[in-house]
Formats: C-alpha cells, sequence, structure tokens
C-alpha cells in the first residue's frame, strides 16, 4: 500500500513529465547534439555522485576509488557491446560490468573497509590506479590506445531509466534497516559495533552498491562515447566525482543532484571562456565552499524542505 501511497504517484507522474518534456526538446532539436552531450554528462554524474556518496556521504567511508569500478564497468559494457553489437547485447554488457564492478568492489572491499580515513584513501585510490594500468597493459582492451567504435545505444530513454533506477533504489537502501545501520556507522563506528551492528559487512554493503552503479555509469559512457582508454579513469576521474558529492552535500541525495547539474551547466557555459576556464571553474568552487561549508544541502533532502514547510502551515493554522 505504501508503493502505491498518492506521494509515489505524484513522485511517477513528475518523473514521466519531467521525460517527456526533454525527449520533445530532444525531437524539436531545440536541445542540439552539443546540449545532449551535456545531457549525458548530467545524467551519468548524477548515478557516479549518488552512488560514491553512499559510501562517502552517507557510511563515512573515504573513497579516492570511484573512478576505477567506472572503468571497469566501461571496460566490461564496451568488449561485450562491440561482440553482439545490438540493444541485448548493450544491456548484457551493462550489467554485466556492473556486476564485475561490484564483484571487485567487495574483493576489495573486504580487506580495505577495515582501515579509516586517510589510510582508506590512499587504499582506495592505489585500488583504481591498479584497476587502471591492468587495462592499461591488457592486449583485450588495446592498451593505451583503447577501444574505439563502439556501438552507440546509450540514448536520452536508457539515460532517464538508470539515472532514475539509481536515485530510488540508493535512496530505498537508506531508507532501510540496512542504510540505517550504514549511517549509524558514519556517526559513531564504536557505538554501532556495541549496539549489535555488523560494521565490516554493511560497509562492504555499501562499497558493493556504489561499485555497481558506478560500473553501470561507466558502460553509459562507453556507448555514449564511442571511445574509452585508460587515462579517461584516473585520479582526476575520482576527484571530479568526490567534488559534486562535497558541494551538493555529504549525505544529501538530492544535493548530489543539483551539483552534478550545476557543475556540468557551468562547465558548458565556461567552454566560450578556453583561456580562464578552469581558474573561473576553481574560483567558484571555492566561493561556494566558503560560504556554504556543509554543500549545498548539507545533509537534507529536498522532501525535508517541504515537509518543514508544510508543518509550519499547519502549526499556524492551529
Amino acid at each position: 500500500m505504501k508503493v502505491l501511497s498518492k506521494k509515489n504517484f505524484l513522485k511517477l507522474a513528475a518523473l514521466l513529465l519531467l521525460y517527456a518534456v526533454v525527449q520533445i526538446l530532444i525531437n524539436t532539436r531545440i536541445i542540439n547534439p552539443f546540449y545532449e552531450i551535456t545531457l549525458a554528462l548530467i545524467c551519468i554524474n548524477i548515478i557516479l555522485a549518488v552512488s560514491l556518496n553512499l559510501v562517502t556521504g552517507f557510511t563515512g567511508q573515504f573513497s579516492l576509488g570511484h573512478a576505477g569500478f567506472m572503468s571497469i564497468g566501461a571496460y566490461v559494457g564496451a568488449i561485450i557491446n562491440m561482440q553482439m553489437n545490438s540493444t541485448a547485447g548493450f544491456l548484457a554488457g551493462l550489467f554485466a560490468g556492473a556486476l564485475a564492478a561490484a564483484m571487485v568492489g567487495i574483493i576489495i572491499g573486504i580487506p580495505t573497509l577495515r582501515l579509516k580515513g586517510d589510510y582508506l584513501a590512499i587504499a582506495t585510490l592505489g585500488m583504481a590506479e591498479i584497476i587502471r594500468v591492468v587495462f592499461l597493459n591488457m592486449e583485450i582492451t588495446n592498451g593505451a590506445a583503447g577501444l574505439n567504435g563502439i556501438p552507440r545505444f546509450t540514448n536520452w530513454t536508457w539515460l532517464f531509466i538508470f539515472t532514475a533506477a539509481a536515485v530510488i533504489l540508493i535512496n530505498n537502501f537508506i531508507r532501510s534497516s540496512q542504510g540505517r545501520a550504514c549511517i549509524s556507522i558514519r556517526e559513531d563506528e564504536i557505538a554501532a559495533e556495541s549496539m549489535g551492528i555488523n560494521t565490516t559487512k554493511h560497509k562492504v554493503m555499501a562499497f558493493a552498491i556504489g561499485a555497481f552503479f558506478a560500473g553501470t555509469a561507466g558502460a553509459l559512457y562507453s556507448s555514449y562515447f564511442y571511445f574509452i582508454k585508460p587515462g579517461l579513469f584516473g585520479f582526476l576521474k575520482s576527484i571530479d566525482i568526490l567534488v559534486i558529492v562535497v558541494l551538493g552535500g555529504m549525505g544529501s541525495i538530492t544535493g548530489s543532484v543539483i551539483a552534478a547539474v550545476l557543475l556540468a551547466l557551468l562547465t558548458t557555459f565556461l567552454q566560450s571562456f578556453t583561456e580562464i576556464r578552469m581558474i573561473l571553474y576553481a574560483a567558484l568552487l571555492v566561493i561556494i565552499m566558503i560560504f556554504r561549508p556543509k554543500g549545498i544541502m548539507g545533509t537534507k533532502e529536498i522532501t525535508d524542505m517541504f515537509t518543514f514547510t508544510f508543518g509550519k502551515k499547519d502549526k499556524r493554522i492551529q
């Protein structure tokens, strides 16, 4: 009955309306191919940011290896996609890439997630570099030259479906008992352990789910941009994803979505200022973090703001 509630129907209607409006704008060429690329990057960055926020923002595990999981999804998805060259191959590659990333996340997470703070960040960074070097030296991935001519099956429909699925599923996980356990680990790991929570199990679970959706984003990326190489998934890519999470608010799904949209639009707008683009980009980030050190949303969601507003109105009426 909760699934069939009026609030959920309104959310579904809003999502379908968003999809229909954007599809109409694409069909009428109001959103031209250049802006379609920006739209694709927004969707991919939302998936990456929301999945990293689960690990870093909600579970409190400082990870710098998200680009490594993205690269696993991108390469596995691209190889299967190139061999099958069909929509079924695209979907098979996408899920295979996501599952491969999740498996690697579990294998790496079991030993590394016993670490904390800076040590965990260094370990996950090293893991991402190992993955990058492995792809750099494998024959099937074409080494440093990368894979070219990947069939393009990613479009607005698939981007919307997987972005909405990532946001909804991760949000539901956070609201579940396992998600609450992850939040308790972030707040106080010792207290969580004393209450009987298996902290290692829940940290690995969050890490695996984050890796799964990072792999999904990588597979979507490879099928949209035709070409991938190991250099695209280096240390700077992990930092880019982390910037979105911190800017939006560590512990806020809504914040990750808003920050991904804002940074993509900001990058597109600054394309006209090629010489000083990165200076302006960095300066704006510094200014935002000075005035909003907890990020745009902090740890709040947009639903919390509406609840607070309606609560105040109801109180005044009484």
